[in-house]
């Protein structure tokens, strides 16, 4: 049998596909399909079963989908109440599909419903374990997804579960989760890329900790995760739409500064130094890299339109794929090429200053300035710049009242979160600095 990992960096998950050589069960598809198709494809193999390891929070299921596309039998917990046609999966039932043979576990913690599926041999022994969010590479999936009235209950099941896993199946069985190469769905950040269930009893801290100590370091941890997640449980269990990957609509110059006008999202994509170089005056960076959905979706106002700017048809496409994976498609429009064609004849550039850490204690000697740490709050707390005012970037637009007039020095940890508040703050009357450096910089510069 063969594993191949569909990886989706953007928003740190994998889905996996599993293949006998003739048929083949995918497990936690993202929206976009076309990539399990081209997988199995590769592959040349059918795709017979589609297996959910549990209602996602970070991004919309492919699954239904792929099994209306391929025929496949759609499988989901038991437990788990959705608007669409599945087959039920209880704990400890057996899928079968050609040689292939997935056990299904309860392992409650990330969800109350989650399931993990033990893929096994020949024999009948546990070779795998697509563990979804539940034992990840050095961590578990973070237990605050359903509120916080489900927080302390769902951590200590979290605890069971991947002490079930660890108990149950062999250290030689590999390991291999949905959540944790990046994903907010993790508790604490992942290590590794790879693993089993003996490497996990070294290193895990559901293993090599006590129940309360766990518990307590878990929860005690927890930060801030994006807003959209709110949305993604609702259009899972409801069932998603097809996915939209159509190249929006072209529109001009004088278009986008109507939209800009009217308060609409217009997204420039180009690299955060281009845009500091020059850009529509209320437009938004959002530079396309693994962090732009992430951060989009956090600051995004749900259901408003977006057009969207890049430098080529390809930066358009990959980000409208990147906004329908968290189901933002109200995609109105786009524009590419050179900055200055789409700008109307009367309209001039905005731009701002780029600077590294090393420049702030010079500046300060010179004259007043402000600087706004746009990091998490427990970033802060655990080192700053000082006299720093810190608003995080997800409460910027709620909280830009709050930051002083004048030159605001804007930074983060390593200069994305900070071009995308300087974009939201740069307007006539402000001067805005962009400091695209690594925080560590801060500490030898005298931060």
């Amino acid at each position: 049998m063969t594993i191949t990992t569909i990886e989706t960096s953007s928003l740190g998950d994998r889905s996996y596909l599993i293949d006998d050589g003739t048929v083949a069960a995918v497990i936690d598809p993202q929206r976009d399909i076309d990539r399990a198709l081209a997988a199995a494809g590769e592959r040349g193999v059918m795709i017979t079963h589609v297996l959910e390891t549990h209602i996602h929070n970070d991004y919309v299921t492919g699954g239904l989908e792929l099994s209306r596309v391929t025929g496949a039998e759609y499988v989901v917990s038991a437990l788990d109440s959705v608007g669409f046609p599945h087959r039920p999966a209880h704990d400890g039932d057996v899928i079968e599909t050609g040689t292939l043979r997935f056990r299904a576990m309860h392992t409650p913690g990330h969800t109350h419903h989650h399931l993990s599926y033990v893929l096994l041999d020949g024999t009948g022994s546990p070779s795998a374990v697509f563990t979804g969010g539940s034992m990840l590479y050095g961590s578990t999936g973070r237990t605050d997804l359903l509120g916080a009235q489900h927080t302390t209950e769902l951590t200590h099941a979290q605890y069971h579960s991947v002490r079930k896993l660890a108990d149950e199946l062999p250290e030689h069985t590999e390991v291999y989760p949905t959540h944790g190469f990046g994903s907010f769905c993790s508790a604490t950040p992942t290590s590794g890329d790879s693993s089993t269930i003996g490497e996990q009893r070294a290193v895990n801290p559901a293993l090599t900790q006590d129940e309360q100590a766990y518990v307590d370091e878990l929860i005690a941890g927890l930060a801030d995760y994006p807003a959209y997640y709110a949305h993604m449980g609702v259009i899972n269990s409801e069932g998603p739409s097809p996915i939209d990957l159509r190249m929006p609509e072209r529109v001009d110059p004088a278009t986008l500064r109507r939209r800009i006008d009217a308060g609409e999202w217009v997204v420039d994509l180009r690299q955060r130094r281009a845009f500091a170089a020059g850009h529509l005056a209320g437009s938004m960076g959002f530079e396309l890299s693994t962090s732009f959905v992430t951060y989009l979706g956090w600051l995004y106002r749900w259901g408003a339109p977006i057009t969207l700017l890049g430098t080529s048809t390809r930066d358009i496409m990959d980000a409208r794929r990147d906004l329908a994976r968290i189901g933002i498609d109200n995609v109105t429009g786009s524009a590419t090429g050179p900055i200055e064609q789409l700008a109307t004849s009367d309209q001039t550039l905005r731009d701002y200053r780029v600077a590294s850490f090393a420049d702030v204690a010079s500046a300060r000697a010179e004259r007043p300035i402000t600087v706004l740490d746009t990091r998490l709050s427990n970033e802060h707390e655990s080192g700053a710049i000082r006299g720093a005012i810190n608003i995080p970037l997800h409460e910027l637009l709620a909280r830009r009242e709050e930051v002083p007039s004048g030159e605001v020095w804007v930074h983060c940890q390593s200069g994305y979160r900070a071009s995308v508040a300087a974009s939201l703050l740069d307007q006539p009357g402000r001067e805005i600095v962009l400091i695209d450096d690594d925080f560590d910089n801060a500490q030898a510069n005298g931060g």
